[in-house]
């Protein structure tokens, strides 16, 4: 296709006023005038003829090199590639139009290759579209990815092109986020002390009503409870947009990922404690944890096991509490991964919700799929739960849905794992027990493990963890009077010529009969010492639930 450069100039002649173009005689100065290009496009496919002119060059060398260029990009395509000709083609005729900078080569060759659309600008917006589509994976992981964008990304840089998108855009993102929380903060606190003050006013009387009627309006107008987007967020949110970034490089579209190089915030995972007694008083007087996750003793187990030995799901949160199984892994266990005569459970399963659907799926990772040994009160509290589901089962009759689940509803259809944890709320609360999770019951069954001589390999087998820093981290809390017992061990270990409360207080060290009369405990033998930790090892409120003896009635029935 021809194309060439020209020079003109824009004088007039002085008389009629028209321009002298080629004619004007400063043209013979290579300073005067300016270079012109015109190259031939292919032509519409109803034989239309097109092409590309620009004009403004200071030098004939600029504009043989934007020529060349133009020349460039029609060669991406092949001599007999119509569409792509002509996809190249409206590219230069839009960029002309626009006075726009020519499309860099390669990116045209990739995007061409791709079979994107070379008159847009492909935003982030629209990738992350494309690539959520063709994501694939697990679904509640792609629904938490589509949260993301849809809540955070779109909004905030949805608008900008793809290949344009730098480490600032990203900083600005999550500092408007962390502003955002401000106001979000602001707005909780108004919400809060509205409904405060709205309790305060009496219920009686023409005036009060009318004031509750005033507050209630305005409290309806008040933007409604949110929650903080804290720095985990932030971090998934950043690895949702790294995913797709990096999927764009793949493809050739960007050379660049700016969300590897943004800086965060640490998402830290919470350490979790154990409900000691002034931790419990202080959540009694102010209402506040002091973790988002929070571990029962074993006391606390017990109370709450003795509480719904009565429950229908009595067995679940049993095999939860002591052998750590996950809500879905629990819910989703079936009978034919069940050994009750061997002792073994066969973690294959689990029910995952998203939104409020409940659909099964593979277990979390690959070191969640385990074989779990089970003592002889689970196998106990698993039998009886059976003999339970079978009678359930000859109720029903045909109303019954074969599920082969071990843990069903009344009439053998899937439990839903929302209403297994707000039931076990209600149970919990009933007897006034400090709060948690039922995944906490997961945390306090590493801790007893702990505490009852596990290493940590053992833990993380148990719960499933594809890391054991998950385990060290986040999962085991070490019980009070094991830790106490640790301690005691640790300060024996150094030899001493005197004790302090020999320094302190030699009369009664002197008279070992004496001790106890002033108060000062006699230090406990390794023998002592070793027998008093296995009794806080083997400590349990649970004990009437808790015999290896076979229950008599059971094996009668």
């Amino acid at each position: 296709m021809k194309g060439s450069t020209h020079r003109r100039c824009y004088c007039r002649d002085a008389e009629t006023g028209k321009p002298l173009g080629k004619k004007c005689p400063k043209l013979t100065s290579r300073k005067h005038g300016s270079y012109s290009i015109r190259q031939e496009l292919p032509p519409r496919a109803d034989g239309i003829r097109r092409s590309f002119s620009r004009a403004g060059y200071e030098s004939l060398k600029a504009a043989q090199a934007d020529l060349d260029h133009i020349r460039a990009l029609l060669g991406l395509a092949d001599a007999d590639d119509s569409e792509g000709l002509d996809q190249i083609a409206e590219l230069l005729e839009k960029v002309a139009d626009e006075k726009a900078p020519l499309p860099d080569i390669e990116s045209t060759r990739r995007r061409l290759s791709h079979g994107l659309d070379l008159t847009s600008r492909l935003t982030v917006g629209e990738w992350l579209d494309i690539w959520l589509a063709g994501k694939k994976g697990r679904q509640s992981a792609i629904s938490r990815d589509e949260s993301n964008i849809r809540v955070h990304l779109q909004p905030r840089i949805g608008h900008l092109r793809l290949d344009r998108l730098r480490v600032t855009h990203l900083s600005e993102m999550f500092e408007g986020i962390a502003e955002a929380n401000v106001d979000i903060a602001e707005g909780n606190a108004a919400r809060r002390k509205a409904f405060e003050d709205l309790a305060q006013i009496a219920w009686k009387g023409r005036e009060p009503r009318a004031r509750r009627k005033a507050m209630k309006a305005a409290i309806a107008e008040m933007d409604l409870y949110r929650r903080i987007v804290g720095p985990a967020t932030r971090q998934r949110v950043r690895s949702t947009l790294r995913a797709a970034l990096n999927a764009a490089i793949a493809q050739q579209l960007i050379t660049f990922n700016p969300a590897s190089h943004v800086e965060l915030e640490a998402g830290r995972r919470p350490k979790a404690l154990v409900w000691t007694e002034e931790r419990i008083l202080h959540w009694k007087r102010t209402g506040e944890k002091p973790s988002p996750v929070m571990v029962w003793t074993p006391e606390h187990t017990g109370l709450f096991l003795d509480h719904v030995a009565d429950d229908r799901l009595y067995a679940l949160f049993h095999l939860v509490a002591f052998r750590g199984l996950r809500r879905g892994e629990a819910c989703g266990q079936r009978w034919t991964d069940t050994n009750l005569e061997a002792g073994l459970l066969t973690v294959a399963k689990q029910l995952v919700v998203n939104g409020w659907e409940v659909y099964e799926d593979d277990p979390k990772t690959d070191a969640g799929a385990r074989t779990i040994a089970l003592d002889a009160d689970t196998v106990q509290a698993l039998k009886r739960h059976r003999a339970q589901q079978d009678k359930d089962r000859k109720e029903w009759e045909s109303a019954w849905v074969e599920t082969g689940r071990v843990f069903t509803r009344e009439n053998g259809e899937l439990l839903h794992p929302a209403n297994v944890t707000r039931r076990f709320i209600e149970l919990h609360e009933e007897i006034g027990l400090p709060p948690v999770r039922l995944h906490d019951l997961r945390h306090g069954a590493a801790t007893l493990a702990h505490a009852a001589g596990a290493g940590l390999k053992d833990i993380q087998e148990m719960l499933g963890h594809s890391s054991i820093t998950i385990t060290s981290d986040t999962y085991t809390s070490l019980l009070p009077e094991a830790d106490l017992a640790i301690a005691e061990a640790a300060a024996r270990l150094v030899p001493r010529a005197c004790t302090i409360a020999e320094t302190t207080a030699p009369e009664a060290v002197a008279d070992p009969d004496g001790a106890e009369a002033a108060g000062v405990e006699p230090l406990l033998d390794d023998a002592d010492l070793l027998r008093t930790m296995r009794e806080i090892n083997a400590l349990s409120a649970h004990a009437p639930l808790t015999q290896t003896a076979p229950d008599e009635e059971f094996e009668a029935e």
